[in-house]
């Protein structure tokens, strides 16, 4: 046998030809070419046949193989007629000249098809699989799960029984592995997708639940992330870090998809998940039998994508996707698949959704070993709508204040299995170091009237609202240190000094705490603050203390957890008490936030300090109640101010005034029996640290719109899908600016405040990129527009036609977006704070809007309003 290289050189240099396959078959096709005696009409070598290669040519591909099943399907009927008791390798087929393999899952490669053994029809082959090992086209409708696609999760959660099914979906999983499939997941995306009910999207919700811990109870944890679109809390680094690149060639692979007809689906259906789901719709056929998909594998794989890195790692995750879509059942499964890889799930279920979903199905179901108690649902519907309105909101305020003091589903899931919703639950889920909580946060009113009106007859302190980023630190015994985003996302990396400052700042007896507080970028030598975008060029990761160019100083502003004991039910002040008394503040590195304490009197005063804030580049101030009312479920704060009789302002605390203070309330206070007013009742505002809420305890008072006299007239050329409530809109739309020297159009900021539901609805209406006919829709980013795509990639493009106006609180320089990019900086471009539309200029048309060089210029006269430096007028230099 000659050697490859005496091959090469045959095939390179030698004079004697080369022989084609066609050489060697041509006899083998010669004698095929006569018909057998007693052969069919439909043997192979029959006239059809003969023309194979010619219809091959003409047919397409789906064509082709319908054809070649037809065949084969007619020759296995005329064998089993030929031959009806046979049932062994004794009794051969005259025409069984086609030995078959069948790759399966994982790329190996099956023993070759056994004479005897039947091909099945294409109507039969999905029942006839799992007896045979032969490749055949099988079909993809009647692989969807019909079993989970008619359970009506739609229903009131105090109609739905899930026992009603559970004994037919367990039959059909365990033919499945045993496992919840992805399908029962996906009939409850199709439904709350359907629906923009608020109340029956919880209902859905609260039905699947309660299925999946009634009927697989393992199943639970991996449903719950996958409904919120996640697989990790934010401060756990899991990220799939999947590209639009990946989707695609899956799509492609598994759906028979060329670049042409991939991107015609992409620009009429702009969303990922919806092109998947008009490719899979149209593949009637497939060459192999879906693996069922079941949640806790979809949920296996998610992790394994995010898990994958350093070497081959993109192959590995590319392997996965083609997977995942490869077998999801029917074009629903497929949808919601994709969506879940893009990290983009559109069914308008928030985090706030779900936990109240949880609260109310562990109220009527538990898993089958569990000893909780739970509630008879014939109970529940006889009760009145008010009586059950109370019970649900004590389950969901339990629930609810778990998950913002431990944001992990990994740590609540497996205690309501275990105990349900209970006082228990607080205690296992309560505070922990190094897991954040989710923070306080402030309820916004612009006019300072307005927050004087809301805090009449209350103590309460005001405290600069610096222009950094707040920060959540934690410490334990051991001196470890911890400091997350108010998104809980770690920034330990990314703040080494602050790190390495938390063993000076810790007093005397202070073992383990968490504290909460801004950091700002500072200039150590003058105190003076510096901007957010100063602080924003800092860098994010792995930052070495000796490499650090931009210093910045801790603002603190609460104490929320003090040597292992909760302080979150503890007053406002004497938090800030302890904050104050027990760190130690070092000039410029780490202090308190700068306060004033007042009442509703001292107008002027807060007046004067909310001025001094702005005068430092500060975004305003936060006002917070310092102490609570005694018995403040009996208090009704719409009855403490009236317009008609307003209540005395209440004196400056001293030592011993509480009593005091507190007797002067109670002469407003309303009395338990008195039935209350037709403006509603209310409980009177606490002190406490509320994590997650957004309460009138805290108030922010920011710089108002009107401060800067200015408005900008701004394009809207893109829309985002919106999310939760406004998943049927476009929200946010991205805006431009005109450029009058390129021509150009620079994106400069997204908007999504201003807008009611009409003009949300009728902006959809006018932007619909369904709507074949409509002409204000362009298919992708046209040439004309400058956007870099840092603030994500719109879902819509719309044609330039109409000019919006926009208030805005602060031009600040942006590495996002590329408004007047080179007039006020080489490598950034301009965009807008706090950016709130105001109405359609109808008188205006685009070559009218705002141009770069005026928005440079509004800019500059920001910059020159820099605040005095000292008592001597120095000019603050500019930043």
């Amino acid at each position: 046998m000659s050697t490859p290289t005496k091959r090469r050189k045959k095939n390179d240099g030698s004079s004697q030809p080369v022989r084609s396959l066609d050489y060697f078959f041509a006899k083998h096709r010669q004698e095929a070419t006569k018909p057998a005696e007693g052969a069919d009409f439909k043997d192979i070598g029959s006239k059809d046949d003969l023309n194979g290669d010619q219809d091959k040519s003409t047919l397409t591909d789906e064509e082709y193989a319908r054809k070649l099943q037809a065949e084969w399907n007619e020759q296995d009927q005329q064998a089993s007629m030929d031959a009806p008791t046979s049932s062994g390798l004794d009794d051969e087929p005259k025409n069984a000249t086609k030995p078959e393999t069948n790759g399966d899952a994982d790329g190996e490669e099956d023993s070759p098809t056994l004479p005897g053994q039947e091909k099945p029809t294409i109507e039969s082959s999905m029942d006839a699989a799992p007896k045979k090992n032969t490749l055949s086209l099988q079909s993809a409708a009647a692989a969807e799960d019909t079993v989970s696609a008619n359970i009506p999760f739609d229903q009131s959660s105090l109609d739905f029984d899930p026992a009603l099914y559970i004994p037919n979906l367990q039959k059909h999983w365990a033919a499945e592995g045993g496992h919840a499939t992805y399908a029962l997941l996906t009939r409850c995306f199709v439904l709350v997708n359907s629906t923009t009910s608020r109340i029956k999207i919880v209902d859905t919700l609260v039905n699947l639940l309660r299925t999946i811990i009634e009927g697989d109870p393992e199943s639970l944890l991996p449903a719950v992330w996958l409904a919120t679109n996640a697989i990790s809390p934010p401060y756990i680094d899991l990220e799939l870090g999947l590209g639009g690149s990946a989707i695609s060639k899956a799509l492609k692979k598994v759906c028979g998809l060329d670049n042409a007809g991939l991107k015609t689906l992409h620009n009429k259906y702009g969303d990922p998940g919806d092109v998947a789901f008009e490719a899979k719709k149209r593949q009637s056929f497939t060459l192999r039998k879906p693996k069922p998909l079941t949640i806790i594998s979809v949920f296996d794989s998610l992790v394994k994508i995010a898990n994958s890195k350093g070497h081959g790692s993109v192959e590995n995750k590319q392997r996965i996707v083609e997977r995942l879509v490869q077998d999801a059942r029917g074009a629903e499964e497929s949808r919601y698949i994709v969506r879940t890889l893009v990290q983009h799930l559109r069914i308008g279920a928030v985090k706030t959704t779900m936990l109240i979903a949880l609260s109310r199905a562990f109220m009527l179901s538990k898993p089958p070993n569990a000893e909780f108690q739970t509630r008879e649902q014939t109970a529940l519907q006889k009760l009145k709508k008010e009586e059950l309105a109370e019970i649900n909101s004590k389950n969901e305020e339990v629930v609810k204040a778990c998950f913002a003091r431990r944001p992990n589903y990994n740590d609540l899931i497996p205690s309501l299995l275990e105990i349900g919703v209970c006082d228990e639950l607080l205690v296992r889920c309560g505070l922990a170091l190094h897991i954040p909580l989710r923070p306080m946060l402030g309820s916004i009113t612009r006019d300072m009237g307005e927050m004087i009106t809301k805090l009449q007859g209350r103590d309460f302190s005001c405290e600069y609202k610096y222009d950094g980023q707040r920060a959540q630190v934690h410490c334990d015994e051991d001196g470890k240190v911890s400091i997350f985003s108010r998104h809980l996302e770690v920034m330990t990396d990314k703040y080494p000094d602050l790190v390495a400052l938390v063993p000076e700042i810790r007093g005397e007896g202070v073992s383990s705490f968490i504290l909460e507080g801004e950091v700002v970028a500072i200039d150590r030598e003058s105190g003076d603050l510096r901007t957010f975008q100063t602080l924003a060029n800092r860098a994010r990761k792995d930052v070495v203390i000796g490499s650090v160019t931009i210093d910045v100083c801790l603002f603190s502003f609460d104490l929320m957890y003090l040597n292992g004991e909760e302080l979150l039910d503890r007053p406002f002040r004497e938090r800030r008490n302890l904050l104050r008394s027990l760190f130690v503040e070092i000039p410029h590195h780490f202090t308190w936030v700068k306060s004033m304490d007042a009442t509703s009197a001292d107008v002027e005063a807060v007046q004067a300090f909310f001025k001094s804030a702005l005068d430092i580049k500060c975004e305003g101030i936060m006002v917070k109640i310092l102490d609570n009312l005694p018995n403040p479920d009996l208090l009704d704060d719409n009855d403490i101010h009236t317009e008609s009789t307003p209540a005395p302002p209440t004196p400056k605390k001293k030592k011993g005034a509480k009593s005091k203070a507190s007797k002067d309330t109670s002469n407003t206070d309303t009395a338990p029996d008195e039935p209350a007013k037709s403006h509603g009742r209310r409980k009177a505002l606490l002190s406490t640290y509320e994590p997650d809420k957004r309460l009138d305890s805290w108030l922010k008072v920011k710089k108002d719109y009107n401060t800067t006299s200015e408005t900008l007239d701004l394009i809207p050329i893109a829309g985002f899908h919106g999310s939760g409530r406004k998943a049927a809109w476009w929200s946010p739309i991205l805006l431009a600016i005109r450029n009058a020297e390129t021509g150009q159009l620079e994106a400069v900021t997204k908007c999504m405040s201003g807008f009611t539901d009409a003009f949300y609805k009728a902006n959809r209406a006018k932007y619909d990129k369904d709507d074949s006919e409509c002409v204000n829709v362009i298919g992708g980013k046209p040439s004309y527009v400058e956007y870099n795509g840092g603030a994500g990639t719109p879902d819509v493009w719309f044609e330039p036609q109409e000019v919006w106006e926009v208030a805005f609180a602060d031009l600040t320089l942006s590495p996002t977006y590329t408004a007047a990019i080179g007039l006020v900086s080489e490598d950034r471009g301009l965009s807008t704070r706090f950016p709130r539309f105001l109405k359609v200029r109808e008188d205006k048309g685009i070559d009218e809007a705002t141009e770069a060089g005026y928005l440079a210029e509004l800019y500059r006269k920001q910059e020159a309003r820099g605040p005095m430096a000292d008592k001597g007028g120095r000019d603050k230099e500019e930043e």
